[in-house]
């Protein structure tokens, strides 16, 4: 019985290949690049295992196990380092998970289309900028002589390090990160809320209920799914405070605080040459967000019926 299912199965492959063949065809140039650039470089993790020296290259270099992972967790500021990258992302991830439902309730409540069109596209134009453009006009708005610290003089208070404070530093990366990703998941629960059901909104009307009892009663239970997922979802990316913003706006007084396994890796691999070093750190963060990943997925199928494959 199973043989004749799997010969069943084989033969309903093939006429779909003969069928759809040109739409296989088109598959293979995304699947050599994803080969190329993603599996084939995967090879280079066996330098985490090695003491790697350029000139010998990486099969000619010394094995040595688990040293690098060793002298990782010796280091003492790789539990600072990994201690600020839970932190900062953590951080990023309470405050952008209500700002973008608060937001999307207050534009669904608009009735001038053109007017909720506009300031949708306006507050989701900062996803499409480079952090390289932002950490410019950051550093710009938040040094000493910035148009921020003009604006606390003019009040009568004191200008702030915002650069070199730990605090004031963590704060504004917190919140330069919601002012550039806030407006994608605005986008995302705006569609979560048309798709409701209008008769429900129509009965409520009849029975009396205000806009607010509407939206407490009505709106947030049926967009409730797509809440949890998009909270369950951003656990995966717990391990990433965020590279690219970081890299961009950081400098040696801020290290202790918000130097993370990104920029810690990038500056042990690239700019003090210890390659096996950074392979090693940047192997352990892998694993760790693989494990993240796969658990946020298992949970969001569990509770909300979300499925990858």
């Amino acid at each position: 019985m199973k043989r004749n299912q799997g010969r069943t199965l084989t033969a309903s492959v093939r006429r779909d290949w003969r069928k759809n063949w040109q739409l296989h065809l088109l598959l293979w140039p995304g699947l050599i690049l994803l080969i190329i650039f993603k599996f084939i470089p995967m090879g280079g993790i066996v330098m985490a295992f090695k003491d790697y020296v350029p000139r010998k290259g990486i099969f000619g270099s010394e094995w040595v196990g688990m040293e690098n992972f060793s002298y990782m967790f010796s280091l003492p500021n790789t539990w600072q380092v990994l201690w600020n990258t839970l932190r900062i992302a953590i951080e990023k991830i309470v405050v952008n998970f209500p700002i973008p439902i608060l937001i999307a309730l207050m534009l669904n409540e608009i009735q001038n289309i053109r007017l909720k069109k506009t300031v949708q596209t306006i507050i989701y134009l900062p996803y499409f900028i480079s952090w390289v453009i932002i950490a410019g006009i950051v550093q710009d708005l938040f040094t000493e002589e910035g148009m921020v610290n003009q604006m606390i003089q003019g009040l009568g208070m004191q200008p702030v390090f915002f650069m070199g404070e730990s605090g004031a530093f963590e704060a504004m990366l917190v919140g330069t990160d919601v002012w550039k990703n806030f407006g994608y998941g605005t986008v995302v629960y705006l569609a979560a809320i048309t798709g409701v059901d209008e008769s429900l909104f129509e009965a409520a009307k009849i029975d009396g209920a205000s806009r607010i009892k509407q939206i407490w009663y009505i709106t947030l239970p049926s967009i409730a799914p797509i809440v949890m997922l998009m909270l369950i979802l951003s656990l995966g990316n717990v391990m990433n405070a965020g590279f690219e913003q970081i890299f961009n706006l950081y400098n040696p007084l801020v290290y202790d605080s918000a130097d993370i396994i990104d920029t810690f890796v990038y500056r042990v691999s690239l700019v003090e040459a210890n390659y096996s070093l950074g392979t090693a750190v940047g192997l352990l963060k892998s694993v760790a967000s693989f494990i993240l990943i796969v658990s946020s997925y298992a949970i969001a199928n569990k509770y909300t019926d979300y499925t990858v494959f």
